[in-house]
């Protein structure tokens, strides 16, 4: 066969074909711009996420290293320091065991020696001044400063009382410079220069080892060539410095062993194959993009083969090859694929990034937000989308390809065999009948459609399914059970609730009782003193459940977090086994049990050690007291806890726990407020905490619901965005196909005016097609969002501790009368210009 050098003629064919197609060049286009804009405002908005998250995480961390070496030597750290595989190592020395300015109550002040990298990586770099040089010279952040009073100039003097290996001093430092405090840096931070560590050397000794006191230890961040596999290179580093890894389980570490962890703050480290829900989550969106996308571009390129069979019969017939065929459908779709994919990686770019400040404005992002345009994005945009109208075109060209001459020129357009089948009816040609006939011409396009547009109703339903699940009682009720929680500033600042001093005070309480609207509040004691209560165990050497050993009280026995509740507060705790009898619990006679519970608020059982009825003896102060276990509470830390890890906790009632414990401490109040002055009552308080007892502090519900509310939003928006985009393609996908198949069947139309059929009959007809599609759109998605929440939705939901399941009809019957009509008016409109021709100038089309 010779061969005949024509591929510049299949290029100018497939050229003239793309330029003859202007209606469905542009529809064509929109779809895949559409395709576009969804990969693109995926990877957008993933990657700024990560991004700006890491950012914010990393600022939130204090360093912007990949890893951290803590508490070590500097031997350790010279050691360590040279290894090939870091690039970059600070040098971070702890200076104090404490600073105890008053002002630091609420905002804890950290003082550090760090040299140039330790700076870079810690975000202490001075924006105004120079780094400290002399020994009485201290950068530091301007909240620090307005804290202290101290103006924001360099040479101030800065006054800071600090505690080094237990012994506080205190020194008037003079400001070398300082810089603006990052909004979300949860503690404040003091550089001291080289020549106070080297005055301060005695003091500043490492003894870490002997009496676990982090003074005069180095903490260093790592910083990688990368941030892939950070695991395995901190581990290589430490053991090929001659170290041992610190196992998390080792109370008492050798001199070999070293701290260390991967900074929480890289995401890249965090995402593995072992998260399925974020991977399943990710390819999800993927596969229903690259779906949503194939329908509409696979239904586009189908049609017009369907449209054009006769001209693509014709070229066979003067030898265009099979391959050739395949090779005008594809040459079509990279030239619409040219304009598109542009065209959607540029809307999808504005559009993503402002989905994104969105998302990150809902989570509460803190900080400007860094717009993404990351290669990744443009690159996995592109490749998805082009491989999505590859997959497409494949059919179309395949059936293009297949057409003989003779089924070419025969085709009147409309089924997808070219042969006909003869039906019998006894009652005659029904309008209704003959519509529904219609829709069964090309059942796989009409299926294919109707799977397009159930497809952006069934994530619209997915969505509210979701958000509506989000149980905010659960959510809430985990942090806090009252509307409002007050206590010492120390009891809500990082473990600090250590001292009898760190008590609630009677004024403050009185304060918000005094406020219109308040309704009940109860108060809340605790043993403080560690050792103070202990509980008798026959083996006092056991292990605890999570594996560490128990603490232990002077008596050899492990210590007890012993509490005492009001009213309110033991109304509140979550029994989990047994009956709270109030009035029997203050006999004096019962005491309740405190359980662990999981991330989930399921009850580690194993964490339990009494049954219902069994004596309890525990020594307060000297004294056994024997207590008979009534029930069983789950133990929140965050409700009525010391917001530290209890290994036995029990409730008494106040009554009795007043009458045992020698100094009782007052830990916090909580209360109640009518729902009409909350509002009021956050108002009052924030100022009382601020102007009248600064030492004091709160925590509200709202707080809590607030940020329940933005989760929910989060995902009711960013659903119902892309519900919005893919529903968008469907309907432009119904656009298309209802007026090509109108346009394509003018003949047939005319053909049955031609022999009696009124124009109002053949309306009528077009509406009845219209009203199937929408009735078989709102059964199929109907079926599909139950069957879509009911086993897939409830099935990846169903760990998330605050989620209850309800599947959300609503959504669905608000839009199913907006589909209706627009599938009604479609058709119509269709109707109208068709009608402009009459019938004679549509039957001549068939010659």
């Amino acid at each position: 066969m010779i061969r005949v050098q024509n591929r510049k003629m299949i290029h100018r064919l497939a050229f003239r074909i793309f330029k003859a197609n202007r209606m469905r060049n542009v529809i064509a286009i929109i779809a895949i711009a559409m395709t576009t804009v969804l990969f693109t405002c995926l990877f957008t908005t993933t990657i700024g996420m990560v991004e700006n998250l890491q950012n914010q995480t990393l600022r939130q961390a204090g360093g912007d290293g990949h890893a951290v070496l803590k508490y070590i030597t500097d031997e350790q750290y010279n050691a360590v320091k040279d290894h090939p595989l870091i690039d970059e190592i600070s040098y971070n020395l702890i200076a104090a065991d404490h600073v105890d300015n008053s002002a630091f109550l609420k905002r804890r002040l950290e003082m550090y020696y760090m040299d140039e990298t330790a700076m870079k990586l810690g975000f202490t770099v001075p924006t105004t001044g120079k780094a400290p040089q002399a020994q009485n010279e201290i950068i530091t952040d301007t909240v620090t400063l307005d804290l202290l009073g101290v103006p924001h100039e360099v040479g101030a003097k800065v006054p800071l009382t600090y505690t080094m290996k237990g012994e506080q001093m205190q020194t008037d430092f003079v400001l070398s410079g300082y810089w603006e405090t990052d909004p979300v840096a949860p503690v404040g931070m003091a550089v001291v220069s080289k020549e106070f560590v080297q005055a301060h050397a005695s003091e500043l000794r490492h003894t870490n080892l002997v009496d676990h006191n982090t003074t005069g230890s180095i903490n260093a961040y790592i910083l990688f060539k990368n941030s892939f596999g950070l695991e395995n290179k901190l581990n290589q580093v430490i053991t090929e410095s001659g170290y041992t890894m610190q196992s998390g389980n080792n109370a008492d570490p050798l001199p070999t062993d070293i701290a260390a962890n991967v900074n929480w703050a890289y995401l890249s480290s965090n995402f593995s194959l072992a998260d399925p829900i974020s991977l399943i989550a990710i390819v999800a969106v993927i596969l229903l993009i690259t779906f949503t996308g194939y329908l509409m571009i696979n239904n586009l390129f189908q049609i017009s083969v369907n449209k054009d069979i006769r001209d693509y019969g014709l070229l066979k017939t003067i030898g265009t090859t099979r391959r050739q065929m395949k090779f005008i459908i594809r040459q079509q779709a990279l030239l619409l694929s040219i304009v598109g994919i542009p065209l959607g990686l540029v809307i999808g770019l504005i559009v993503g990034n402002s989905l994104l400040e969105l998302m990150l404005g809902i989570l509460t992002y803190v900080g400007p937000v860094n717009i993404s345009v990351h290669p990744l994005i443009f690159m996995g945009a592109t490749i998805f989308t082009f491989v999505t109208v590859w997959i497409s075109t494949r059919k179309p060209g395949k059936m293009a390809a297949a057409v003989s001459p003779v089924e070419a020129v025969r085709y009147q357009g409309g089924r997808e065999s070219f042969k006909r089948k003869k039906k019998k009816s006894t009652d005659g040609g029904k309008i209704w009948r003959m519509a529904w006939s219609n829709l069964g011409r090309s059942k796989k396009q009409t299926v294919m459609m109707l799977i397009s547009m159930s497809l952006s109703l069934v994530l619209l339903s997915t969505v509210f399914t979701l958000s509506r699940g989000f149980d905010m009682d659960k959510f809430v009720s985990k942090f806090v059970n009252m509307d409002y929680l007050i206590g010492h500033a120390n009891y809500f600042n990082d473990n600090r609730f250590r001292q009898p001093e760190d008590e609630l005070s009677e004024s403050f309480i009185k304060a918000v009782q005094e406020q219109e609207g308040f309704q009940e509040g109860g108060r809340i004691y605790y043993n403080i003193y560690l050792g103070q209560s202990s509980i008798y165990r026959e083996d006092p050497d056991e292990l605890s459940s999570h594996g560490y050993p128990m603490n232990k009280a002077e008596d050899g026995n492990p210590t007890l977090d012993l509490y005492g509740l009001d009213d309110l507060p033991l109304k509140r705790l979550d029994i989990v086994e047994g009956k709270l009898d109030t009035a029997k619990l203050k006999s004096g006679k019962y005491i309740i049990e405190g359980v662990h519970q999981d991330d989930e608020g399921r009850v580690e059982w194993n964490t339990s050690h009494y049954q219902i009825g069994d004596t309890v003896q525990i020594t307060v102060d000297g004294k056994k007291y024997e207590y008979e276990v009534m029930a069983k509470a789950k133990i929140n830390q965050f409700t009525i806890g010391n917001r530290s890890y209890d290994e036995f906790a029990m409730y008494l009632p106040t009554e009795e726990y007043l009458k045992v414990v020698t100094r009782p401490v007052l830990m916090t109040y909580g209360f109640n407020m009518a729902d009409d002055q909350e509002s009021a009552m956050e108002t009052f308080i924030k100022n009382y905490t601020e102007t009248i007892e600064p030492l004091m502090n709160y925590e509200s519900k709202q707080v809590y619901v607030n940020n329940f509310k933005q989760l929910q939003n989060m995902v009711i928006i960013v659903g119902s965005a892309i519900s919005f985009v893919i529903g968008l393609i469907g309907i432009l996908n119904f656009i298309n196909s209802i007026l090509t198949s109108i346009l394509s069947r003018r003949l047939e139309f005319a053909m049955l005016q031609s022999i009696g059929m009124t124009g109002r009959q053949l309306k009528r007809m077009l509406l009845y097609e219209g009203g199937y599609y929408a009735g078989a759109t709102i059964v199929l998605s109907l079926i599909l969002s139950i069957l879509f929440s009911a086993f897939i939705v409830r099935g990846l939901v169903s760990n998330l501790w605050f989620f209850s399941y309800q599947f959300v009809l609503s959504p669905l019957l608000i839009t199913y009368p907006i589909l209706f009509l627009l599938f009604v008016i479609v058709p119509y409109l269709a109707y109208r210009n068709i009608r402009r021709q009459t019938i004679v100038e549509r039957l001549r089309i068939a010659e």
